[in-house]
């Protein structure tokens, strides 16, 4: 979204980028220079210059002109340094709005990366240059850079880790030339003055590839001012850190770096930074640093405890109030569940009588409809059967909540029944499984001889039911004649059941014709609204069906057409007799029972 009230120079110099070819884009971008350097440091309007500048992505502009090849671009490396200066200058101080986002995680870390790989090429450039004009030139320009970089850095401390974990950065302070190495390290230096926090949040092994490089400088290069500048940036690290100290003095690593240095011979520029550093790789300081760590932590213990006796001394003031609250809230919350279920049900109550009233209203319309379709001398017919129906469907609602009732109260003692008839069963199981284990190992005693006087009983027994059933004898040709009649009146069954089951299955389906064909006409509309295909539906496929529809139809026009005074006499329910030639003509010429329409 571009904002109002956009400075005319910022929008001029805009308009004039994106009409312009690429090649001149560069020198058109310094013109920012200009506009910037005018404006009063700190003021509204800066601030207000540096929202136009990012809001019309000149800054992006100046970034894709840094990543280009510096041989291609107009001016070389003036352009490119003063374009560092521009692009740091306008992401300092900037408040980015609604791209914050963007702009901190996206646009400032490749602003840093920019200036490093800069840097990089200028570092190859000086290296490779031969004249020492150009060297001067080029040193210069990497030392605005540096500048810039620094600038960015100190406005925005969140890219101090990108910076530190960048392998373009190694590079930089892995160089063996004394002018770039020393810049190198002054920025370091520079930077850890601003954040040192950041140097212990960097990976390990990249924390130590910079100490290496640094005491690697320190001890090897015959520079005084390298020596001196990496004495001071190492005593930074070691100053700000317990935990970078604790390193130099214990880590295998860096095992002899004490003696070393005593071995070393500083200038007199860096000489008290020296002896400084010196002292802190002692074992006097280190076991004062340790005796500090270890005051520290027992002050930190200390406080601890009591915090922790305060903590639980308050705790247990409130308890009463505590308790209160939460009885308070706890009735509260029933009382407000309360009011909500009742709320509930008082709605429920009400949907369920607007349904019923609904269901009331609905079954009072199909009535009506009903009624309409039914002949007027049918409707008292019509409605005894609806009344029977309602009857059947009210004694139905009454008997299933009477039998329900009488469950519930009969389902304690059915519980009760069934808990007997359980401990019954395992009772005489068990009893059956005693019998059988008795006579299992029961000795074998032998049948029993019967005496005389029971031998005479069981004969007279046995005489009495041969004298009481005496057998039935039938010769050879009465049973083959009874067998054949009993064939016979089997075949005639089955013959007989085959019919009958047809006949049932032809009653059944006719039913369920006069069935769909009532369940159609009660569907139906009336005929004044019929419309399209829906008059079809009156239309039956048997032809008594249709010619008795048809017959009192007929007599239905003729009585209305009938003189008033042919009316005195009759009822409702009379019916009046039709010539069997004008239903045959009336048959032929206006209805068809029976047929299917084309």
């Amino acid at each position: 979204m571009k904002p109002t009230g956009t400075d005319p120079r910022i929008l001029s110099l805009a308009a004039e980028v994106a009409k312009s070819p690429e090649q001149n884009v560069p020198v058109i971008l310094l013109k920012l220079k200009e506009i910037i350097n005018n404006t009063p440091l700190g003021s509204s309007e800066l601030k207000k210059i540096k929202q136009d500048i990012y809001c019309y992505d000149l800054i992006r502009y100046c970034l894709l002109v840094l990543s280009q090849d510096c041989s291609r671009i107009q001016g070389g490396w003036t352009t490119i340094s003063q374009l560092t200066q521009i692009l740091s200058h306008c992401c300092v101080g900037l408040e980015p709005g609604e791209d914050a986002e963007e702009f901190y995680n996206e646009l400032l870390p490749s602003a840093a990366e920019n200036f490093l790989i800069l840097g990089r090429q200028l570092q190859t450039c000086f290296i490779n240059a031969a004249k020492g004009e150009e060297k001067d030139e080029l040193l210069h320009f990497f030392q605005i850079v540096t500048d810039s970089l620094f600038w960015l850095v100190g406005g925005h401390v969140q890219l101090i880790q990108n910076v530190l974990q960048s392998e373009h950065f190694l590079h930089l302070l892995q160089t063996d030339n004394v002018q770039i190495g020393s810049t190198v390290m002054n920025m370091v230096q520079n930077i850890l003055q601003i954040n040192s926090g950041d140097l212990l949040r960097i990976e390990a092994k990249t924390l130590h590839s910079i100490l290496d490089e640094v005491i690697f400088k320190l001890l090897s290069t015959p520079s005084p001012v390298l020596r001196s500048t990496a004495t001071k940036l190492l005593l930074l690290m070691a100053e700000s850190h317990q935990e970078i100290l604790i390193l130099l003095r214990l880590s295998a690593c860096y095992k002899g770096l004490r003696s070393l240095l005593n071995k070393q011979k500083p200038g007199t520029e860096f000489r008290h930074e020296f002896r400084q550093l010196i002292s802190l790789l002692s074992p006097k300081f280190y076991q004062e640093v340790e005796e500090q760590k270890l005051h520290q932590a027992a002050c930190l213990i200390q406080a601890y405890w009591k915090g922790f006796q305060t903590r639980k001394r308050l705790k247990k003031l409130p308890s009463a109030v505590i308790t209160l609250q939460r009885n308070f809230r706890s009735k509260r919350a029933k009382i407000l569940l309360k009011l909500k279920r009742q709320k509930e049900e008082e709605d429920n109550r009400l949907q369920l009588q607007l349904e019923r009233q609904r269901a009331m209203r609905l079954s009072r319309e199909i009535r009506l409809n009903m009624l309409e379709i039914v002949h007027p001398g049918q409707v008292e017919k019509h409605n005894r059967e609806i009344e029977e129906k309602s009857a059947l469907i009210i004694q139905k609602h009454w008997r299933g909540y009477r039998e329900r009732k009488n469950f519930h109260q009969q389902k304690p003692s059915l519980v009760e029944y069934k808990a007997a008839v359980t401990l019954q069963r395992a009772t005489l199981k068990f009893l059956a499984k005693c019998r059988m284990k008795k006579k299992r190992f029961a000795p074998w005693q032998g049948l029993r001889e019967l005496t005389d006087a029971q031998r005479v009983e069981l004969k007279q027994h046995v005489d009495d039911y041969v004298r009481r059933h005496p057998s039935s004898q039938m010769s050879d040709v009465a049973s083959r004649e009874l067998h054949s009649q009993a064939q016979e009146r089997l075949q005639h069954y089955f013959m007989g059941r085959a019919l009958e089951d047809r006949a049932q299955q032809h009653r059944e389906a006719l039913k369920a014709q006069i069935s769909t064909n009532i369940e159609q006409l009660m569907k139906a509309p009336s005929l004044k609204e019929a419309e399209g295909k829906e008059p079809e539906l009156f239309l039956s496929r048997s032809r008594p069906v249709a010619a008795k529809a048809k017959q009192a139809h007929l007599t239905t026009l003729k009585h209305l057409q009938a003189p008033w005074w042919k009316k005195l006499g009759e009822e409702a329910g009379d019916e009046i007799d039709v010539p069997k030639d004008e239903l045959s003509i009336e048959l032929g010429t206006l209805f068809i029972g029976g047929t299917k329409p084309p």
